[in-house]
């Protein structure tokens, strides 16, 4: 298992962080690795809302199931997804900030097969790629382009 954690301040309200966020639709707009995603449940975002989105990664496409299995608005979104090569179960939380929102990540990763060997090499690069798409986020959002 792999663990990446971080955090960023981003200079807007947590709910409109949040709402941002939770719409997984959105991420590709920020997340240069994701080319698509799109909504598999009926209604509201929440818990037990599921998603399709398709991943690049080594000139490869892949995708993507991901599930919210907790939701708390404005605070919290835990999610699992799964992929071919590794599961993940992954947190977000937005917590008020002097100066807006604080976003923090924390990612388990589960590499299936062989690709377990690589957990360590994994680690280092999603480590990296997580801080470059919550910086992506942060610009984004801080540039009242959503």
């Amino acid at each position: 298992m792999a663990k990446i954690e971080g955090e960023t301040v981003i200079r807007r309200p947590p709910e409109v962080v949040f709402d941002f966020v939770a719409d997984e639709t959105n991420e590709p707009k920020y997340n240069p690795h994701m080319v698509g995603s799109r909504v598999l449940s009926s209604g509201p975002i929440g818990r037990g809302t599921k998603f399709l989105a398709s991943f690049r990664s080594g000139g490869h496409m892949g995708p993507a199931l991901i599930e919210y299995v907790d939701y708390r608005k404005p605070e919290r979104i835990v999610s699992v997804t799964r992929m071919r090569w590794a599961d993940v179960r992954g947190e977000l939380g937005f917590s008020p900030s002097a100066s807006g929102t604080r976003l923090q990540w924390s990612w388990d990763l589960h590499p299936v097969g062989l690709v377990r060997l690589l957990t360590p090499a994994l680690t280092l690069v999603g480590r990296r790629q997580e801080k470059a798409t919550w910086s992506n986020l942060k610009r984004l959002l801080e540039a009242g382009e959503c």
